[in-house]
């Protein structure tokens, strides 16, 4: 499959995960089109990308289908197909279960859930004229719990489940649908600042390499669920 001229949309563009696999998708000759909620770190993103001609900025909420409706009418309007759809927003508030606050509970919930429910709602229907795929980016927590992750863990088993049955619902469209559940990723997610301290973690470009191998594997071929993690945490 040749990825020249093929159209992207990324939710959660502007940094870590949604930056890393948008570099890599670029790199490939792809257009890519990047949301998120703010437009000025949308805006500070485009600047540092490679083809940034083949870069579209939109501001979505994705926990607001409308928003996310209205993202992919311009990914149309701009290049006509859609081909690929990586729901990767997501936010982490971790406490026990008896100190978390309601406004954290729902934040996660209508971002990390209902956002990749409304992503792929609007997307639907362009992803099964291009025969595209669909990928969500969950986590490890979406199999593995812990403490003071009630809320996050409940999300992002969720995001596994929920792609899991999308992937059964939409094979029969020749959409594939995979989910992703990265470990530890050297990213700015619950207030990190990457630094060299993170060089033994997953980087966002490792992640932007195997979404581009998932998109270059044979049709035939379907890998539905793939778990990625650190080679060696012990390193920290």
């Amino acid at each position: 499959m040749d990825l020249k001229g093929k159209v992207a949309y990324i939710t959660g563009g502007s940094k870590g995960i949604g930056y890393g696999v948008a570099q890599s998708l670029l790199n490939q000759g792809m257009k890519v089109a990047i949301s998120g909620r703010s437009e000025e770190r949308l805006q500070n993103a485009v600047k540092d990308l490679n083809h940034k001609e083949n870069v579209l900025v939109i501001v979505s909420d994705v926990s607001k289908l409308t928003d996310e409706v209205n993202a992919i009418e311009k990914v149309l309007e701009k290049w006509g197909q859609v081909d690929l759809v990586l729901a990767n927003a997501g936010v982490g508030h971790f406490a026990p279960i008896d100190e978390m606050n309601e406004s954290d509970w729902h934040q996660m919930v209508n971002t990390n859930l209902n956002g990749v429910f409304h992503t792929l709602r609007a997307s639907v229907e362009a992803l099964k004229k291009s025969e595209g795929y669909y990928i969500t980016v969950a986590s490890l927590a979406g199999t593995n719990f812990f403490a003071q992750g009630a809320g996050y863990n409940a999300t992002k088993f969720g995001v596994v489940g929920f792609t899991q049955a999308a992937m059964l619902d939409l094979r029969k469209h020749n959409i594939k649908v995979t989910t992703i559940m990265p470990g530890s990723v050297a990213t700015h997610f619950n207030g990190n600042d990457p630094s060299e301290k993170d060089s033994w973690k997953i980087q966002a470009a490792d992640i932007g390499k195997l979404v581009v191998d998932l998109l270059l594997m044979h049709p035939r071929t379907l890998p539905s669920k793939i778990e990625v993690r650190p080679t060696r945490p012990d390193l920290k």
